[in-house]
């Protein structure tokens, strides 16, 4: 399990973006969201700089 902590997440829309932007990275990815924490968790088999680098390719920094 990866934990980001993602900048500019404020809606579903948002969270959208970024499960979409790591499904392109590993497509059995899963992807949940916590809007008001700014936290991402995902569970996938891709590198976790990977997933990050998608998030971020995406519009979101992610911090740390």
């Amino acid at each position: 399990m990866m934990q980001f902590q993602v900048e500019g997440m404020s809606c579903n829309h948002c969270v959208g973006a970024i499960t979409r932007a790591v499904k392109q990275v590993d497509p059995d990815a899963r992807v949940s969201a916590d809007i008001a924490a700014q936290a991402v968790s995902v569970e996938a088999d891709a590198d976790v700089q990977e997933v990050r680098e998608a998030i971020e390719a995406a519009g979101y920094p992610v911090k740390g």
